[in-house]
Formats: C-alpha cells, structure tokens, sequence
C-alpha cells in the first residue's frame, strides 16, 4: 500500500485487499474486537490500529505473503510457545496466508494486552488520587 494513498478508515484498508485476504483481516478484526471490545479503532502508521485504556493494544497489515499482527515485545515474549509456528521479531507476528490463522490464540494475546493496559491504567489513577490527597 506504500504506493496509494493511506486509507482513512479500517473498512477502506480491508476493501482495498484482495477478497481472499480481505475474509483473513475481517476475522483478525471481528477477534481483536471480540477480545477487546471496549478498542477504539483507528489508522495509524498505515493499519488498522486497536487502542483500549490510553494505549495500543494491537496492530495488523497485510503482506505479500502474510498478515504482520502487532501485539508488542511483552505479548510475544508471553505467548512464545503459542507462536513457537510462526515468525516473530521483536514486536511482530507474521501468518503465512497458507497456513490457518490461531485466531484463538490471537484472542488470548489481545485480551491479555487489554488486561494489562487496564492494569497499567487503575495504577496511573490510583497514584494521581494519593498525590493529590497530600
């Protein structure tokens, strides 16, 4: 997509792929919000983008030969074994379009994100309350 113009909505992203990979973005859509169903949804640099509790919770984009998921280091390095199949860096996942999608451990890490954004979240307030009271 680095050639056309950058979609401004998740529904333009996914109705400018190819309709075999639009099904396999539809459902990494419909899971992150299954798992995530407070997420703000956005376009950020490029891709479909899930914010829930003041931060990202994940990410995804469509590749020649794969969907880049974007969870961050932390959920990569916590599902290690789930992933243990497929390519990761640093804070990325990649699923090969040939081989199915673990949309059940997708969910996991997604909810997992979302629990500890909110986690991270309760601790911010709760420290504005006790400063704020002395």
């Amino acid at each position: 997509m680095s050639d056309q113009a950058i979609p401004a909505t998740i529904d333009e992203y996914i109705s400018a792929q190819p309709p075999e990979i639009q099904k396999i973005l539809t459902e990494f859509r419909r899971t992150i919000l299954r798992a995530a169903p407070d997420a703000q949804e956005k376009i950020a640099w490029g891709m479909p983008s899930f914010t829930a509790y003041g931060s990202y919770v994940a990410q995804f984009a469509a590749h020649k030969n794969h969907v880049g998921f974007y969870p961050g280091p932390e959920a990569i390095t916590v599902f290690e074994k789930e992933l243990s199949g497929y390519k990761t860096s640093k804070g990325g996942i990649q699923f090969p379009y040939e081989k199915p999608v673990p949309y059940d451990v997708i969910e996991k890490i997604v909810k997992y994100r979302a629990q500890e954004n909110q986690k991270r979240m309760m601790e911010k307030e709760s420290k504005k309350k006790i400063n704020k009271n002395q």
